[in-house]
């Protein structure tokens, strides 16, 4: 990063213009033609050329001492210190509006050449900030750029830069250090949360904004070293407004006609999102929850669709709104916005986790004010009913006083059970914070525990509970320092200690793998109700050979076809194939994923999947008291195909396929297990692709449900994240997404044969994770989802 090099009596000019200088008596000019290289209030940083800022409450004069000694030149500060000695003094009113306006003039203004988006509010900043970063990098990926930046009270990344933060917002020379790495390193959009403290004290000054976002306004950091009363704290988050032409307000917000005037007076343009006034310029209505997403409908002045969120709490539609309202000012494009919020997801936001049996449902999230403690417990009680609550939580030392009342009366008037910690308890004592929070539970009539050691008091919450349970653990996320004393100490966050306390019951419980397998075994009569219905499994591909899944899901088949389901199998076998031809010394070619199969090749395919693998599966299944019957696609005429493309030989596309055989061999009471080995026009063999074949066999038997095995755990939104996996699509749906280029790689052509079978008779379609043990009797009995499940589009 090249900066520019000013004299430093451009420095002094620009705190003379702003009226930062407590006396317009001039420097000597010698003084103002020195050059400044560097503007900084790190003693440890300085270096010869240093313009210093003395700045904080704790500031000692040996800081200043040090600087001097090091190489500075000139110091800041609001009056003059002794241990300075001679050394000259640029004396302000005002040392943290100077500072932040010498920041922006020290690294040029960098937020001037970046799209830089501001949002605050009481809650929902970083859930929101999130969602713009994934909404801009689908946007820049799209145009072969680098993705966004953000600064949040998760993290940071500038380009340069990144790590776990621990201010929402950066003093001034840290922000815009931020901001100048981001021109540096070519980054074009960077989002930001913009706290109360930050605009309270200036921290702001000189910053552009593309959009200021006002979110929602709740009684929050009230205390001798925030605010000092509601007021204070409202007029500072309004303060937002002076820093964009382009404003984005929360219509459902309370005291929104100040909001607005505010927007209004300093802002040419002011777009609002609603769920509740349709009047909005992004109105959002219609929402549900399908599966574990929400959906919602979504009216702008450029369009009309439904949107999906992957990411679970309906509280988040509006944090989407607000997302989708900023990107409607920025003229970012439609599809963007909708496959970056289907992808989004905030670290340490609604982290939902359940045991094995889906007792425990475990929530970790950041929630630590009055306004998203509400939302949070409406929205657990509302996906929730009926059960039991508990929350872990604590509140900080020497802050957000109020906080200790207020968390504390709505944590006991919502949950069944509250276990008070540590979160960042500072220079207080936590057991002195506890016993503070405890009194107003108690007030409310709530059964209470203090636990200081915060590891702890999550496996507490988790291993008490022998009832179907929420636990909710808020306020650090996926922090993982603790603030005690004047530091910061590393910890395990609270995504770790839920994984860990969750596995630890399982294992107490006997729930740790087989024994619920064996137990949904035992429990084969609730399958009753699949009886006679006809299930396709497409089975092999990445899902064969995994370290006894062949067994697992043969099993599977045994007891389906036990309790009265039609199953049929198609089977690939690539790998063999790979294997025999490699023992012959001949090599395998593949062209666009399709292997060239020349007449040695085709011989060898039949072998091995009509022969061999069909053979092994056969033999499986009979050694499990189950009647198979292994049969190719020839036989019987089941599958008809012609060449795919000449210079690939032997590979087939299935033209038709009858479904004859194998309805007279379920009659039979037999599974049928099928080689995707078709005949031509002329009877000559095709190797097909058999995820075709399952979906041609379906189609023909116009089965209840076809089943595919792979190795992830669903259809993902992003193949990188196994989180973005979607529980359920319709026909229409998987199609958009289709269109989207949101799926990738070998999926796509699933997904493909997916939408095909629904539309050609088949009533539903999963896609299953093969890795799983007894994956097909979980997705049966056990209600949970296993994969992605995809049904027609309703009528």
């Amino acid at each position: 990063m090249v900066l520019p090099i000013r004299p430093l009596g451009d420095y002094w000019q620009l705190l003379q213009k702003h009226g930062l200088l407590s006396s317009d008596k001039p420097l000597p000019a010698e003084l103002l033609s020195r050059p400044v290289h560097l503007v900084s209030c790190d003693s440890q940083a300085v270096e010869p050329g240093t313009l210093f800022i003395v700045k904080g409450a704790h500031f000692r004069g040996r800081y200043l001492a040090d600087a001097l000694e090091k190489g500075a030149f000139v110091y800041l500060s609001d009056h003059v210190w002794e241990e300075a000695g001679a050394a000259p003094c640029l004396l302000v009113r005002d040392v943290r509006r100077a500072m932040a306006l010498l920041a922006d003039f020290y690294y040029d203004h960098p937020s001037g050449k970046l799209s830089v988006v501001g949002i605050t509010g009481t809650k929902g900043k970083s859930s929101t900030t999130y969602y713009l970063k994934y909404i801009f990098d689908e946007y820049l990926s799209a145009r072969k750029k680098r993705p966004s930046g953000v600064i949040s009270s998760i993290d940071t990344f500038d380009g340069v830069e990144r790590f776990e933060s621990h201010l929402t917002t950066p003093e001034p020379l840290d922000l815009e250090r931020h901001f100048a790495n981001a021109v540096s390193s070519g980054l074009e959009y960077l989002t930001m949360e913009v706290s109360s403290q930050a605009l309270k004290y200036d921290r702001m000054d000189g910053v552009d904004l593309s959009a200021a976002v006002f979110l929602n306004i709740g009684y929050d950091h009230i205390s001798p070293i925030e605010h000092p009363d509601f007021e204070d704290y409202f007029a500072s988050k309004l303060k937002i407004f002076a820093h964009s032409d382009l404003a984005v307000v929360n219509l459902d917000a309370d005291e929104v006609p100040r909001v607005l005037n505010a927007a209004r007076e300093h802002c040419s343009r002011v777009l609002t999102f609603s769920e509740q006034d349709p009047a909005a310029a992004v109105f959002g209505s219609q929402v549900r929850k399908q599966g574990h997403d929400i959906l919602f409908r979504v009216k702008t002045p450029r369009f009309s669709r439904e949107f999906r969120l992957t990411m679970p709490g309906l509280f988040n539609v509006q944090n989407a709104l607000a997302a989708i309202a900023v990107c409607e000012g920025l003229g970012i494009p439609e599809q963007c916005i909708y496959v970056g919020l289907m992808k989004a997801r905030v670290p340490g936001r609604m982290e939902v986790y359940q045991n094995a049996n889906g007792r425990i449902t475990a929530i970790v999230d950041y929630a630590h004010n009055r306004l998203s403690f509400e939302k949070l417990f409406l929205s657990v009680k509302e996906e929730y009913p009926g059960r039991r609550v508990v929350i872990v939580f604590g509140c900080p030392g020497k802050k957000a006083l109020d906080r200790r009342k207020d968390l504390s009366e709505i944590a006991a008037r919502y949950a069944d059970l509250v276990v008070i910690t540590e979160e960042d308890p500072g220079e207080e004592d936590v057991l002195d914070i506890s016993r503070e929070m405890a009194a107003h539970v108690e007030n409310v009539g709530c059964d209470y525990s203090i636990e200081p050691d915060r590891g702890e008091a999550i496996r507490m919450a988790v291993m008490g509970s022998e009832t179907p349970t929420v636990i909710l653990i808020t306020g650090k996320g996926a922090e993982t320092r603790q603030k005690r004393g004047t530091a910061y100490i590393d910890c395990v966050s609270d995504v770790e200690y839920t994984k860990r306390y969750l596995h630890e019951y399982d294992v107490s419980h006997h729930l740790d793998g087989m024994e619920k397998v064996l137990g949904l075994l035992d429990t084969l009569p609730r399958l009753a109700e699949s009886a006679g219905r006809t299930v396709v499994l497409k089975y092999g591909g990445s899902a064969l050979g995994e370290n006894g899944a062949v067994d697992s899901i043969l099993r599977d088949v045994a007891a389906l076809q036990m309790a009265g389901v039609h199953v049929v199998l198609v089977h690939g076998g690539g790998r063999s194939i790979t294997g025999w031809l490699s023992r012959m010394g001949e090599e395998s070619v593949f062209r666009d994923g399709y292997r060239v199969t020349d007449d040695t090749a085709m011989d060898v395919a039949e072998m091995v999947l009509s022969g061999q693998v069909n053979k092994q599966v056969v033999l499986a299944l009979r050694k499990l008291g189950v009647k198979a019957a292994g049969v190719s696609g020839k036989d019987g005429g089941i599958l008809k195909a012609r060449c795919k493309d000449p210079a690939l030989g032997h590979v087939g596309e299935i033209v038709s396929a009858d479904a004859a055989l194998i309805r007279t061999l379920l009659t039979g009471g037999y599974v049928p297990v099928i080689s995707p080995v078709a005949a031509g026009e002329s009877w000559e063999s095709y190797n097909c692709n058999a995820d075709d074949a399952a979906c041609a066999v379906a189609e023909a038997l116009k089965a209840d449900k076809l089943v595919f095995l792979t190795d992830v755990d669903g259809i993902l939104m992003d193949s990188r994240n196994a989180k973005t996996a979607i529980s359920s699509l319709t026909a229409s749906e998987a199609r958009e997404l289709l269109d989207s280029g949101l799926i990738q790689g070998g999926m796509v052509p699933k997904l493909r044969s997916c939408v095909r079978a629904l539309e050609n008779g088949v009533s539903k379609v999963a896609v299953l994770d093969g890795r799983i043990d007894h994956v097909m009797l979980l997705d049966a009995v056990s209600g949970q989802t296993m994969g992605t499940t995809l049904r027609r589009d309703e009528a």
